[in-house]
């Protein structure tokens, strides 16, 4: 690789079919160093069981590739799936971490779950970016950028030429995430996708979310010059003020996930279950009545 060349990462996506979850492991080739984004947690409500499939296929394909894992990343707190963030982090002895501004969406949901005595201050990761912050995962320098609109503490890793977007963008023929989480807000986001946009044309974009027919495989991956090209809610010549009228128009159609109630409670908590009661099991909760239940 010449000295002015972006480096490349390797990127394994995996595909968590129940959400529509995509989940990534990029790598370093020449160092084999690496770093997994957005690990999924299986949940079944119907049976309020929790299990470990999605983020063991990740360590068989770790194990696999000979990978050492230098970090457990979360994009935000997610309101479809639980984060595998703790347990993954535990079983390869590496960091977890997230941006800072995960605090503010800690202590909304402290508020709409009345946890009197729920810590908001972001212990429950070891590390929380700041934006600009940069790290390296072995010769692949990694940045952050915050890019709110989706949650208000939204990120973006920037790992050479592959930008890990989750919740913001879409593939190019779906468009753009939604907006109408509390404390999104469809203008911020326009924001961070423009700021998201502005990377090299060759930046490779990792989506968080896609929705196949059964059978088919998910799609994840567009360049920001194919986003640029033909993304139907941001592509070039698309105002803001069109963009933010169709994305509200948008949000007012759809319900809220179907695990949302249950996975925000436990990803404040960094991707942990509430602590045992007095029989020593865990127990989640709802508020009732606090959601449209359009």
């Amino acid at each position: 690789m010449s000295s002015t060349q972006t480096p490349s990462p390797i990127v394994r996506a995996f595909f968590d079919r129940p959400t529509g979850s995509l989940q990534y492991v990029f790598h370093d080739p020449e160092t084999r160093r690496g770093a997994i984004i957005d690990p999924v947690w299986n949940y079944y409500p119907e049976a309020g069981a929790v299990t470990h499939e999605s983020a063991d296929e990740i360590l068989a394909y770790i194990k696999a590739q000979d990978l050492q894992i230098d970090w457990v990343l979360d994009t935000h707190p997610h309101a479809d799936h639980f984060s595998a963030g703790p347990y993954l982090a535990e079983k390869l002895g590496a960091p977890h971490g997230i941006g800072e501004k995960v605090t503010g969406v800690q202590k909304l949901w402290q508020e709409k779950y009345n946890l009197a005595d729920f810590p908001t201050d972001g212990r429950q990761w070891d590390r929380l970016f700041a934006e600009g912050e940069e790290f390296m995962v072995g010769t692949i320098p990694v940045r952050v950028m915050f890019s709110p609109g989706h949650t208000l503490a939204s990120i973006t890793y920037v790992a050479g030429d592959a930008a890990f977007v989750h919740d913001t963008l879409m593939m190019p023929a779906s468009g753009t995430s939604r907006a109408d989480f509390p404390g999104g807000s469809a203008d911020d986001l326009w924001a961070s996708i423009r700021a998201i946009l502005d990377l090299p044309a060759r930046t490779r974009v990792y989506i968080g979310h896609d929705y196949p027919p059964a059978g088919e495989a998910p799609q994840y991956m567009a360049t920001v010059a194919e986003h640029r090209l033909s993304n139907r809610h941001v592509k070039d010549g698309i105002s803001r003020e069109e963009f933010i009228a169709t994305r509200q128009a948008r949000d007012a159609t759809l319900k809220l996930p179907a695990r949302m109630l249950e996975a925000l409670q436990v990803n404040i908590r960094g991707g942990r279950l509430p602590e045992p009661e007095s029989d020593g099991h865990n127990y989640l909760k709802k508020p009732i009545g606090r959601f449209d239940p359009r």
